[in-house]
């Protein structure tokens, strides 16, 4: 019992396996799911098919058996009526048995008939109902296949224009912007640590001076020469 019991375990995860396989094949391939739905279907539409033939014929079977049996029971009560009005009395009792079997055997064939008939338009409503099943199957089958299409190609356009996407070459710039900032900052503190500089200052500061000193030489120039020029006018 316990050998059953892991091999019917064993059988069951297989399945579980093969079922998990497949779905995620009809999902990769969804033509390939909605075509074996179809033919299924279509497999058993054929079978309906047979058995609504089949029933068909009984019916038809028994409506003809009917019309023998009418035709037959239509003889009977001719040579009954016959026998009677000619006194043949043993013949008239044999021709009444046989006429009532016959109504008897009409009656039950009546029923089997409005039976089968009954089955003839369940079957029929049956094979119509399962044709027009296949044929909404058809239509989503196409139906769903071009949403999916559609679905695709947008996703592909999508991806292109993402790849084509500025914004990715305008972040491979960030860092030649920050390289750019960077070394600007670094020449303005350049700058600025070089105005703060001692000895720049006193450089500064001696280059003002001389200049300071030349101008007060070159006033002394000019009044000597004013004074020379006084003097000369006095003489």
């Amino acid at each position: 019992m316990s050998d059953i019991s892991f091999l019917s375990r064993v059988g069951n995860l297989f399945k579980g396996f093969m079922s998990l396989w497949i779905q995620d094949v009809e999902q990769e391939h969804p033509e390939i799911a909605y075509q074996n739905r179809i033919d299924s279907m279509m497999s058993k539409y054929a079978r309906l098919k047979d058995v609504t033939a089949a029933v068909l014929r009984r019916r038809e079977d028994i409506d003809a058996r009917l019309d023998k049996q009418g035709e037959e029971l239509k003889r009977v009560s001719a040579d009954l009526d016959a026998a009677v009005a000619t006194g043949q009395d043993d013949l008239a009792i044999v021709l009444i048995q046989k006429k009532e079997a016959l109504e008897a055997s009409i009656a039950t064939s009546s029923v089997e008939f409005e039976q089968s008939r009954r089955d003839a338009e369940e079957a029929k409503s049956s094979l119509n109902s399962m044709k027009a099943e296949i044929g909404k199957l058809k239509d989503e089958r196409d139906s769903m296949l071009a949403k999916l299409q559609s679905a695709q190609a947008r996703i592909q356009i999508q991806d292109q224009l993402e790849g084509m996407s500025v914004e990715a070459d305008v972040r491979a710039l960030d860092n030649v912007r920050e390289h750019i900032n960077n070394t600007a900052a670094r020449a303005k503190l350049g700058a600025e640590l070089a105005d703060s500089d001692l000895d720049n200052k006193l450089a500064k500061l001696r280059e003002t001076s001389g200049a300071i000193t030349a101008r007060a030489k070159l006033e002394q120039l000019k009044q000597a020469q004013a004074a020379k020029a006084t003097d000369a006018k006095t003489l």
